[in-house]
């Protein structure tokens, strides 16, 4: 069944060669563009914007074309939904971002659902890991950069640690921190704590 308007889509974002792997779920509505799919990403998985990126599709590649850019060559991000591209379950688009240290993400289709009029979206469902930092050299400097912090007795362990803010834990990933990047405090009923039920009162006997 192909997305339509009132449609939502449940995606997978998997970060290539990162084992164990860099993923996360989350829903966005069928409807919003692939420029706005960009900027949710870059959230949802901890990037900060800094590097040029593109979408692919089959040979078709998606971006904010150069003035002097056949549009042949890559069709504007702006002008293409997400919907018009992943349409069936295990539909994919590869994300690429920083072309030089070349991280790819497969975002892969699991499901289409009706959309909530009591949600708010985008909303991430789970993941696991954190993002590498940036410019840490790709999959491979990525390696090399957890070796390095991993090891006390590295000799550039502790110019690394400096070069990375002082820590870095690469399990850690918190679901809840990045929904209220997006939203502030809002959470779905379904996700609130439930109070407990007000007890019952006995009932009072009736005088004679």
């Amino acid at each position: 069944m192909a997305p339509d308007g009132a449609s939502v889509l449940q995606i997978k974002v998997i970060l290539r060669g990162t084992r164990p792997p860099v993923w996360r779920r989350l829903l966005v509505p069928s409807t919003i563009t692939l420029e706005r799919l960009h900027h949710i990403l870059q959230v949802v998985m901890g990037w900060t914007d800094s590097h040029l990126h593109e979408f692919r599709a089959g040979d078709a590649s998606y971006g904010t074309p150069e003035p002097d850019w056949d549009e042949d060559e890559v069709v504007s991000e702006r002008r293409v939904r997400v919907g018009e591209l992943l349409q069936e379950p295990k539909d994919r688009l590869l994300y690429a971002y920083d072309f030089g240290d070349s991280w790819e993400h497969d975002i892969v289709l699991e499901k289409i659902l009706a959309r909530a009029t009591d949600m708010k979206y985008p909303w991430v469902l789970a993941g696991k890991r954190a993002c590498p930092p940036e410019d840490v050299g790709g999959t491979w400097g990525y390696e090399e950069f957890l070796k390095t912090i991993r090891n006390p007795k590295h000799p550039e362990h502790q110019d690394t640690l400096a070069w990375c803010g002082g820590s870095f834990d690469p399990e850690a990933f918190d679901v809840q921190a990045i929904n209220r990047a997006f939203h502030g405090g809002w959470a779905p009923a379904t996700q609130t704590e439930e109070r407990p039920a007000a007890p019952k009162r006995k009932a009072t006997p009736k005088r004679a």
